[in-house]
């Protein structure tokens, strides 16, 4: 017996010596030497928590013996999980790496400064190399599914014949957001309608979009927003990309890219060829895709005289013929009832030149000049559109970055010259110089607050003087949250490339009256909050947008007779909405979800209805799984009801679609399903009306292409990494 209580009293003694053995751990999480203040630690066996301090110290209490599993995260810094053994050491110090991937550490060069998008008041939306990447292998062909699938943003299609495509921002129209690349206005007037449809997307290395006015550093045109594409530049490691992509509706798409830099000089050499046959999905004898052939190219050149100075210089040439109608006289050219068919075929060639040196530690200095030819000529039956536009662009600027504050100060001028065809009845020729003057500036008033401020004075002779301020400030801490509000001024000078005249094929449209029409004008704010935080290994992060921009004098074009004549509006184009953003991750697993809400009133209407065509309620959802071998994405995309300009009401659709690709060393295999349930307009209401000879296309509110099929590969010889 006396055994027995010796053994139990043993025992309890043990188990409470192990009970004992509980331990106190001190965790400091630093980055290249510096500690991290309020880092996410966590250990996955014990479920206890804790966020570093000050120093980038932690302590955890009553931890267990064993293997623990540690997980340290940080917003901007890649996930840290580590093994560690308890008992033994009791003081621990993990160093962090920054994630280049994450938002936080990108630099955008829309802003024209070196701070990061967490820094800089204008709030500025980013899609990087890796979604264009993936956008590119769904449409290699130009950029239009990586601005559909931004939110709040809506490619509007203007013609069935012949694919033409607007950008809409918050449910304004096309004219009013300006395209840039690499800084340019390379994309307006007379090419816009087409120029979405001509632009490929693999030699492109970011997109920058800026949503509401933006027109203090960029000028005119900045209504509704802009969209910076910036080109990739070379590196000392030679690149070579070719993606060959073909299409279950007869399209077949080849692009090739390459890139070296050495110590003195460098160059890109970018070369796009599609060709695309006639597709009627519908059997009704029109074509919903127009035979197409198109060829791009685009070379850059520079020259690095130092490590202060760059100099480049760029062409970019495309030669597109697209014709779309009726699918017998497009294969056979036979006549009878078979006559509609429409041609565009269009010549772009502009040139590009960047000149940058460094002046000293603390400013730069910056030249550039752009020249732009576009020749159009637009055929339908018994009626022809061509002309030519040259547009030229040459800007000035200095830049000095001091310790709390940001300057820039430049000037620019700008010119348009369209001549329309001498045989043309209605001459509609245009020429327009436009002269400007810019200040911006960013300050921060404190660690939480970032202030920018600018101001734009452009000068027309015929359309006077438009002065464009600015504001926005910044709120941001170490918990993840920021927040931005800001507002500015735009214009807009008039010309008679709307979506109204695009859609009849500008005919019997009368030129720009300048003595009774008036500029447009705007003004806009926008507020948006931001919260970024991590639980566990799942990231979290969301976005609310709030916005509201007015357009006075919007041009309008109404019918005078049997032409039709530009007039201003007696009331504002009144726009106001939100928008969401939520981005999970785990692990390899990312989801997006997105939601947009447009309220777009004409108010120089009776009632003041919603714009047609516009959308209310838009909203999306995409998983992804990548890791080195494997990219899988699912998209499903809800477009709400629309309004139509005779009052009819649309239905509502749902689109969805399927990636698929396997990486190798050597490049990658891909395959997507783009839309694959078939949404198109079609099975809701006609694409054609009678009759055959003299057809009548009503509005575009749906895909008209329906399920795309595709395969494709990516060849990378060299400079290709796993992921």
């Amino acid at each position: 017996m006396n055994k027995f209580i010796l053994s139990a009293m043993l025992i309890l003694l043990s188990c409470l010596g192990m009970k004992a053995q509980t331990n106190t751990i001190q965790i400091q999480v630093v980055s290249e030497k510096e500690p991290i203040i309020g880092a996410n630690i966590y250990l996955e066996s014990d479920k206890k928590s804790a966020v570093t301090d000050a120093e980038g110290k932690a302590r955890l209490s009553d931890v267990s013996n064993g293997k623990q599993t540690i997980i340290i995260s940080y917003l901007g810094f890649e996930t840290l999980k580590k093994n560690i053994q308890i008992p033994g050491e009791s003081v621990f110090v993990f160093n962090l790496e920054p994630n280049e991937n994450e938002l936080e550490e990108v630099v955008l060069q829309t802003s024209r400064t070196s701070r990061t998008v967490r820094k800089i008041p204008t709030r500025i939306e980013f899609i990087g190399a890796e979604e264009l990447e993936e956008k590119a292998t769904m449409n290699p062909t130009n950029i239009s599914m990586v601005l559909r699938e931004s939110t709040g943003i809506q490619m509007q299609q203007t013609s069935l014949s012949s694919g033409n495509s607007n950008i809409k921002i918050q449910g304004l129209d096309g004219r009013y957001t300006q395209l840039l690349r690499d800084g340019f206005p390379l994309y307006s007037g007379f090419s816009s309608g087409l120029s979405i449809m001509q632009i490929p997307p693999l030699d492109l290395q970011q997109f920058e979009i800026i949503k509401g006015s933006s027109s203090t550093l960029y000028g005119g045109g900045a209504i509704a927003g802009l969209v910076n594409m910036v080109s990739k530049t070379p590196d000392e490691e030679p690149a070579l990309d070719i993606m060959l992509t073909q299409t279950h509706a007869l399209g077949s798409t080849a692009n090739i890219f390459y890139s070296k830099r050495n110590q003195k000089f460098g160059t890109t050499l970018y070369g796009s060829a599609h060709y695309q046959k006639a597709y009627d999905p519908e059997d009704d004898d029109f074509s919903n895709l127009p035979k197409t052939k198109s060829i791009s190219f685009n070379p850059k050149f520079f020259y690095y005289p130092s490590e202060k100075t760059t100099l480049w210089l760029g062409v970019n040439g495309t030669y597109d013929d697209r014709i779309g109608g009726d699918m017998t006289k497009i294969k056979s050219q036979q006549n009878g009832i078979h006559q509609y068919t429409e041609d565009n075929v269009s010549k772009r060639l502009s040139t590009q030149a960047v000149y940058k040196t460094q002046l000293d530690s603390l400013s730069n200095f910056n030249i550039k000049n752009s020249i732009s030819y576009f020749d159009r000529s637009l055929q339908v039956p018994d009626f022809n559109f061509s002309g030519k536009q040259i547009n030229t662009f040459t800007e000035v600027s200095y830049e000095r970055t001091n310790a709390k504050t940001d300057w820039i100060l430049g000037a620019n001028f700008y010119s348009v010259d369209f001549d329309e065809a001498d045989d043309a009845l209605l001459q509609r020729d245009q020429k327009e110089f436009t002269y400007g003057l810019f200040a911006n500036n960013i300050f921060d008033i404190s660690e939480n607050w970032i202030l920018e401020t600018g101001l734009r004075t452009d000068y027309n002779a015929d359309w006077g003087f438009f002065p464009l301020p600015r504001i926005s400030i910044l709120y941001k801490n170490e918990n993840g949250i920021s927040s931005r509000i800001g507002g500015g001024l735009g214009y807009k000078i008039p010309d008679i490339f709307t979506e109204e005249a695009e859609s009849i094929n500008f005919e019997n449209v009368l030129g720009i009256d300048k003595d009774n029409l008036k500029a447009e004008r705007s003004y806009g704010v926008n507020y948006d909050f931001n919260y970024q935080t991590h639980f566990g290994e799942i990231g979290f992060s969301a976005n609310q947008l709030f916005y509201v921009t007015a357009i006075q004098n919007a041009l309008l074009l109404n019918s005078s007779g049997t032409n039709f004549q530009f007039e201003n509006a007696a009331e504002v184009i009144l726009s106001k909405g939100a928008e969401t953003n939520i981005k999970l991750t785990y692990n390899d697993f990312k989801w997006f979800l997105n939601y947009a809400f447009i309220d777009a009133r004409l108010h120089y209407l009776p009632g003041n209805p919603q714009k047609p065509l516009t959308p209310k309620h838009n909203a999306g959802s995409v998983i992804m799984y990548e890791n080195e071998t494997w990219r899988i994405g699912f998209e499903t995309y809800y477009t709400g009801k629309q309004l139509l300009s005779n009052g009819t009401k649309t239905t509502d659709y749902t689109t969805m679609g399927f990636l698929l690709m396997r990486n190798f060393k050597w490049g990658a295999l891909f395959t997507n399903f783009e839309n694959f349930t078939d949404r198109r307009q079609s099975r809701f209401s006609p694409l054609v009306l009678p009759t055959h000879d003299n057809p009548t296309f009503p509005e575009i509110y749906a895909p008209t292409d329906g399920f795309i099929f595709s395969l494709g590969i990516i060849i990378k010889p060299f400079g290709n990494k796993e992921h």
